[in-house]
Formats: C-alpha cells, structure tokens, sequence
C-alpha cells in the first residue's frame, strides 16, 4: 500500500477514479505479500501488484463495477494456471475499494510512511462501514508486528506498517553484498542502475529510508545523490574512494547543491573494512548508528580537501 499511496493521491487530487485492491487470503497459493497492493484508474493505468500479478487483469475488470468497498473471490482458470504456473482451482479473496471511500486520515498516514489500520464491516447486504484505526494505539486491539490482514466472517482488519526501504543506485559486489545483508535487517532493498531512474522513487521516501550510492561515475551518481540529499531520507551515503567521491562532490558543487551535512562520504563505519562484505557491513552499521541518533560526522570536508 505504501508503494501506490503517492499515485493514488495524485488521482484523489486530481478528481479521478481509482480503485485499490488487496489481498485478504488465499487457498493454495503462495507469494502473498502482507501489505501489497493494486491500484487501477479508469483509464487502464496501474501502480503496484499483489500475487505476482496473477489476478491484475481480472481486478481491473472487477474493479469499475462498484462505488463502494466489497470482498471479491477470484479462482484461478485454465489460462492463468498455464501463463503463471498457478494450481487450477486455487482461490484467492480481496478487498477492491474506489480509494476515496477510505478515510482520508488513512491515506494521510500511508503518503507519510507511517503505521495504519482500517476496519471493514463489508456485508453482502447492507451498507458497508470503514474506520481508520491507529495500530500504535494500545486500544485498538490490532494484531502486533509487522503488516497484515485478516478477516472473521464480514469483517476484514488490515494493519500497515512500513518496513525501511534501502534504495540502491549503482553495481558491482558492493551492491550485491548490501542485498542480503539488508535483508537480514528487514530492510526491503531495490536497486537501480541509473541515477535519474532512482530520482523519482526517492521522492517518495521518508525519514524511515536510506538512500546508498555505488559507483565512480557523476553522471550516473549524481541525480541520485541530488534527489536524495533535498529529501527527507533518514540516510545518505556514498561508497567509493575519496578520488571518486571528490568528483561527485564537485559535480554537485556545480549544479549548486553545496550543502551536504546529510551526505556521508567515503559511506560507512571506520572498520578497516576490505572486501565487498565488510564494506557492506559499514555501510549497514553507519545506517543504522544514524537512525539511532548517533553523531557521527561526514567524511564529506576531507574527500573534497584530498582531491589533487
């Protein structure tokens, strides 16, 4: 939900129609992931995917036919068993929802990257009721942890919360040893080989996320870093030696972003770090230090004074 909740805004905003749709549970199918979900315009535009998109093209068709929230079954057919390897038969329920039928208070929260929750009292007869719940209220009553829906008869409770996204722009082993080891934090990471590309996600980052850029070219770096840097990202980081980081500093310093009190640069813990591992490692450690609210200083003043 949070990966669509910046285009579903723009088409609130905007006037337009747009549908939303999430998975409530499932028989004989694997891959759901808890808080994914599927916006649709009216124009046949889509943001986000749930189940692997098995169900995407028969949501959209669903999707139009009402103006308020409802469940929807769907189970899996001869054709989609056949393009998407799913078992025949298998069966999978969601909510489909026009988007402004949800509380504004929801949508505020989700834009924000911050925790909750709706209640659902969705009955085949009857008039549907949807409230906004705070999951860190202690009165709620919803269930701990991370994401999750569940449903008791006409009821569907789902909960949100955002887990921190680890933004990659760059390649090579260092990018490859910061995926799993991100992983093991229970960061979501995603990578992107071109700055520009990565620019546009990162707008829709929040305080929660951390933006790491690999690689000695300016060109591929720089936009990355530019975005980044006029963000609210929690972390921003530079991996390359100091020549390297010299040079996106000053291609920076051209395009007029000169402050980079929230750059660290050469990125990551004084470790003696080595292979692609322990530099991964640093980086992570150094992430984390300054989500905790360590004062840890920039290395940005030193790389700029080492350039020859």
């Amino acid at each position: 939900m949070y990966d669509i909740a910046f285009s579903v805004l723009g088409c609130l905003r905007a006037g337009t129609r747009v549908d939303v749709a999430w998975l409530v549970d499932s028989e004989r199918l694997d891959g759901a992931e808890p808080g994914a979900a599927l916006a649709l315009t009216a124009g046949g535009g889509r943001v986000g995917s749930v189940l692997g998109g098995a169900f995407d093209d028969r949501l959209a068709d669903v999707a139009p036919q009402r103006s308020v929230p409802r469940l929807v079954t769907l189970t899996v057919g001869v054709t989609e068993a056949l393009v998407a390897g799913l078992p025949t038969d298998a069966r999978a329920r969601f909510v489909v929802t026009p988007a402004q039928a949800l509380p504004t208070e929801f949508w505020d929260r989700v834009r924000d990257r911050r925790p909750a929750g709706l209640v659902l009292d969705l009955p085949v007869d009857g008039e549907p009721l949807v409230r906004f719940v705070d999951p860190d209220d202690a009165q709620a009553g919803l269930p701990a942890g991370g994401s999750s829906t569940q449903a008791s008869g006409d009821r569907v409770v789902t909960v949100l919360r955002p887990v921190p996204a680890l933004l990659l722009v760059g390649g090579g082993p260092v990018v490859a040893a910061l995926q799993p080891a991100a992983a093991l934090l229970g960061w979501q990471p995603r990578v992107f080989g071109n700055g520009g590309e990565a620019a546009a996600v990162i707008a829709g980052l929040s305080p929660l996320d951390k933006v790491v850029v690999v690689g000695h070219d300016p060109e591929v770096a720089g936009p990355a870093l530019v975005g980044a840097l006029a963000s609210s990202v929690g972390y921003v980081g530079l991996v390359g030696g100091r020549r390297a980081v010299a040079a996106c500093v000053d291609w920076l310093g051209y395009r007029g972003v000169t402050d980079l009190s929230a750059l660290h640069a050469p990125a990551g813990l004084d470790i003696g770090a080595g292979p692609p591992a322990e530099v991964a490692l640093a980086v992570l450690a150094e992430a984390v230090a300054v989500a905790a609210g360590k004062d840890l200083s920039p290395a940005v003043p030193a790389a700029r004074a080492a350039t020859p």
